[in-house]
């Protein structure tokens, strides 16, 4: 398992989810639900700053057949934004299937409801998502998902970028 604190991102039409792991990359945690649009990227660069991230874990939303459909695009489109905001630090692409519901179902059995749970459904579903991608790491050994941004450069197994031999 690579060290360090990873963000884990829910991106949504409306809101964004936000949660952070520790730095042995054991246990997700939320963070705090940023609105979408004007400023949310910004936003996003100040909590990889404030917790020192060492990478971004963006939901990459599928179908149960693993199809891509609109939301999968724009989430594309948002992790391609995101590493222009935050470089040096990688961003990863992860599949988030199930995850609203498992975060919705979560929050329900613990007794938070309507209003209340979408409120922190997305920081929930975050969490959701990093802690996944935390633990298919552990299991693999290897980073999870797919790195965004070809023009980051070359990266080792770990996902660090790496100089070019000349």
């Amino acid at each position: 398992m690579r060290p360090g604190r990873r963000l884990g991102v829910d991106v949504g039409a409306v809101r964004i989810g936000v949660a952070v792991c520790d730095p042995d990359g054991l246990l997700a945690t939320p963070v705090e639900t940023v609105p979408a649009g004007d400023g949310d990227l910004a936003r996003l660069a100040e909590l990889a700053a404030e917790y020192g991230v060492v990478e971004a874990v963006v939901g990459l939303p599928r179908s149960l057949s693993g199809a891509e459909g609109p939301a999968a695009g724009k989430a594309r489109v948002f992790a391609d934004k995101l590493v222009g905001k935050i470089q040096p630090i990688p961003v990863r692409l992860v599949d988030e299937r199930l995850t609203t519901v498992t975060a919705t179902r979560g929050l329900r059995e613990s007794g938070v409801r309507g209003r209340k749970s979408r409120a922190v459904v997305d920081q929930a579903a975050a969490v959701v998502i990093l802690q996944n991608a935390l633990d298919s790491e552990r299991a693999s050994g290897r980073p999870p998902g797919t790195l965004v941004g070809l023009e980051q450069g070359p990266a080792d197994d770990a996902g660090a970028p790496v100089k070019e031999s000349e």
